[in-house]
């Protein structure tokens, strides 16, 4: 339902989670987690530019998620990587554009239950909860 971009920034953003304050270096970071270093160099910069991890050059230096990010529902990152209104969660799954309530298609009533719920778990899920759990490596699956 998201790019491969926005499952790499969720799993960087988890990953970085995990390690607390400490500053982590980009070579570690794409070699954990299986995301290749030009991407995953792109992914942070956007990041960091809105305010979500920051970066140190030089020795000692690497990235860091902000604590004031933390708080940051999973939503602000989507909107980051696929845009305000993100594609990721198309009103029909079938893609017909006068698919609503008043004419349904087939799979309609299911598919406005998940995406409901997959709008709302990216709106009430923050940054910093992705800590609770370790996460998977993405290196087996292709962008």
């Amino acid at each position: 339902m998201v790019s491969q971009t926005t499952r790499y920034a969720l799993h960087i953003l988890g990953y970085l989670a995990q390690n607390d304050n400490a500053l982590v270096p980009g070579e570690q970071i794409a070699s954990d987690i299986g995301v290749p270093a030009n991407y995953l160099a792109k992914i942070l910069n956007q990041l960091r530019r809105a305010g979500i991890v920051e970066s140190r050059k030089g020795w000692g230096g690497g990235f860091r998620l902000l604590d004031e990010a933390r708080g940051r529902p999973l939503v602000d990152v989507v909107r980051i990587f696929e845009g305000d209104k993100p594609s990721c969660i198309p009103s029909c799954i079938f893609g017909l554009p006068a698919c609503d309530d008043g004419n349904p298609c087939a799979l309609h009533g299911h598919w406005s239950e998940i995406r409901d719920s997959f709008g709302a778990m990216l709106r009430t899920t923050t940054i910093g909860e992705l800590k609770r759990r370790a996460l998977p490596d993405l290196s087996a699956e292709k962008p």
